[in-house]
């Protein structure tokens, strides 16, 4: 038998020993390094959680000092207000809790924004004004969008006149016709104007302008001395002209109520149209027609949707040969159409003027008899400055000067009062002096 497999045993043996030995070592080396990570992992956190902490240290200590500093200003404030009012102001309130932010407001600072006023003079300021002082003040400030009559310029609100018209298809509504209380004209006044100069205006000339709006309205005389302690005691022109809103409790539960969807009409037909037409035109102002249309054609509505009468399908000339000839309008219609149309011009002017039996003198004077009339003649207005120099003058009104002037007032005579800007175009021009002829006679 050989000998070498007993050779081998033992060197197998010696070499396993070895690699044992070899793992042994090198996993103790890989686990040795893993600790060595962990150990520096620890350190990291440790170290950012002391920088956490001095961090949040720091900005609670900044916190305090910046409270301890707005506490300073606090009182300084205080102390100030108290020295310049010469009485106690109240303690303001401590910072608030958490954010360190804000405080009540002072009684001094509550009454500089306290500005409302009830229509029983409640809440307005010391002062008074008259028409006389508030008409300079009116055009300075007021007349470039109302007018020095309160006439209102372009689309800008009718301060005057309008009175007893709420009732018609097209009323106007200004301070003297619908307004209920003078409380709001002065607060909105004092609060809102002038337009771009908002709070600008002193008590004294807000009741001076007040009075003025009250004196185009012919509801005071210009002598009237308005302030805060009669300003309560004055009645507007249409003060009972509202009523207590009670639809909350005679009309809500009925409309609470769950809406009936049964026996439905299966068609529903239009029969009206709207009686009155409202446009804006080109030049400004507000032009308003009847309408007269007819009910013909109008469409009908159902479930499918609106249904309409259809067009006529005769060819066209067969249409144009059954149409009756129009006969050409005579000369006593053309009159008829030119006084309504001047009639319709008129309106930009009614707010100031009055013409037809019993006009009087408004806002601006009335113009019956115009026609052959001394400029500046009525007697007991009071006109600008240079209407009394045309009357000084001897000049009288003609077709020719009063066409002059609607179209351009402010060029033909510098200075006037009146802010119309004019009308712009010559159809106006000869109607309106057509109905100022008819109607004012």
């Amino acid at each position: 038998m050989s000998k070498s497999p007993n050779f081998l045993i033992p060197a197998a043996g010696g070499a396993a020993l070895i690699l044992g030995v070899g793992y042994g070592v090198a996993t103790n080396q890989y686990t040795s390094s893993k600790l060595d990570v962990m150990e520096l992992q620890v350190e990291q956190a440790q170290t950012a959680a002391t920088d956490a902490k001095a961090v949040a240290e720091a900005e609670v200590a900044r916190a305090a000092e910046m409270e301890a500093k707005a506490n300073e200003v606090q009182e300084a404030a205080r102390i100030a207000l108290a020295s310049a009012g010469g009485g106690s102001v109240s303690e303001p309130a401590p910072l608030s809790d958490g954010y360190g932010l804000g405080r009540l407001a002072l009684p001094e600072e509550i009454a500089a924004w306290d500005v409302d006023v009830l229509p029983d003079g409640r809440g307005l300021p010391e002062g008074s004004g008259n028409a006389f002082d508030g008409e300079e003040i009116f055009a300075e400030k007021c007349g470039s969008c109302h007018g020095d009559f309160g006439e209102g310029v372009d689309n800008w609100p009718v301060l005057a006149g309008g009175f007893d018209t709420l009732a018609d298809e097209d009323p106007v509504k200004t301070v003297g016709s619908y307004w209920p209380h003078l409380s709001t004209v002065y607060d909105y006044i004092y609060r809102s104007m002038p337009f771009g100069q908002a709070g600008t205006l002193t008590p004294d000339e807000t009741y001076a302008i007040v009075a003025y709006i009250l004196y185009s309205n012919d509801l005071i005389d210009d002598e009237f001395e308005l302030s805060h302690e009669n300003f309560g005691e004055f009645e507007m022109y249409n003060a009972n002209g509202f009523v207590i809103d009670d639809r909350p409790e005679l009309e809500y539960s009925q409309w609470r109520a769950e809406p009936c969807m049964e026996n439905c009409k299966e068609e529903v037909q239009v029969t009206m149209r709207s009686v009155f037409l409202v446009e804006t035109p080109p030049e400004g102002g507000s032009n308003s027609v009847m309408n007269h249309a007819r009910d013909e054609a109008l469409p009908s509505f159902t479930s499918s949707g609106a249904s309409f009468i259809p067009a006529s399908t005769a060819p066209a000339q067969e249409v144009a040969t059954a149409a009756p000839a129009e006969e050409a309008p005579t000369e006593a219609d053309q009159g008829v159409d030119l006084i309504a149309a001047g009639e319709k011009a008129f309106k930009k002017c009614s707010a100031c003027h009055k013409i037809g039996d019993g006009a009087k003198n408004g806002v601006g004077p009335h113009l019956n008899a115009l026609m052959g009339r001394p400029i500046g003649g009525i007697e007991g207005f009071k006109y600008s400055n240079v209407f009394q120099a045309a009357a000084d003058e001897g000049r009288v009104w003609d077709e020719e000067s009063l066409a002059a002037f609607l179209a351009k007032p402010k060029e033909y005579f510098k200075g006037t009062k009146m802010s119309f800007a004019g009308f712009k175009k010559e159809e106006d021009l000869v109607a309106i002096i057509a109905y100022l002829r008819e109607v004012g006679g």
